[in-house]
């Protein structure tokens, strides 16, 4: 069980038999009367949003979550096939339950992937990842003092704005919290 004083950004709670993550989190102390807790929980199977008052003191379920360390290893339509590093098992994930992030996932890249009772809900991929630009508009040898962007489309599908001083068959570092441009990768 967690106290509302553990309540914390991130943290795997289970709310009504379903596990959410604490997304924002806001403690009130209010002139008069008990000191409370804001906070706004996504449901890590549905993805929806909801937000909740806790009083100060009051007590929530511990979500039956572990995260595991696994490799991605091919797409198959829309599963996701992933092996487990250390008992070498293969599960299967369909697109759905990824989300954005396959927008990122390259063979044998390792991802954090949440098993909530068993079963896989979603994967975390890495903050930044390197990848090479497949198609873009030809980049203009002296335009690096404005900061004007064009779309560029990725090795793994995915489409981010990149500076025009950027071309095709480069690497690109992308955050991928954000989906920006960070910079190029040398070498």
């Amino acid at each position: 069980m967690y106290d509302t004083s553990e309540f914390r950004k991130g943290l795997k709670i289970e709310v009504d038999g379903h596990p959410y993550i604490i997304v924002e989190n806001q403690f009130v102390k209010p002139g008069k009367g008990q000191a409370f807790s804001r906070v706004r929980l996504k449901n890590l199977l549905t993805g929806s949003v909801l937000d909740r008052t806790y009083k100060s003191g009051e007590k929530v379920e511990k979500a039956d979550i572990a995260e595991t360390e696994m490799q991605f290893l091919y797409c198959a339509d829309d599963a996701y096939h992933f092996m487990d590093n250390s008992s070498y098992e293969q599960i299967e994930i369909q697109k759905n339950q990824i989300g954005d992030s396959w927008k990122w996932l390259q063979e044998n890249m390792n991802v954090s992937v949440l098993v909530y009772k068993g079963v896989p809900v979603s994967i975390s991929v890495p903050n930044f990842v390197e990848l090479e630009i497949v198609h873009c508009e030809p980049g203009i040898k002296g335009d690096t003092a404005t900061s004007a962007t064009k779309p560029a489309t990725l090795s793994t599908g995915a489409e981010v704005l990149v500076p025009l001083f950027v071309n095709q068959n480069e690497k690109i570092r992308v955050d991928t919290r954000t989906n920006t441009y960070m910079e190029r990768v040398k070498g």
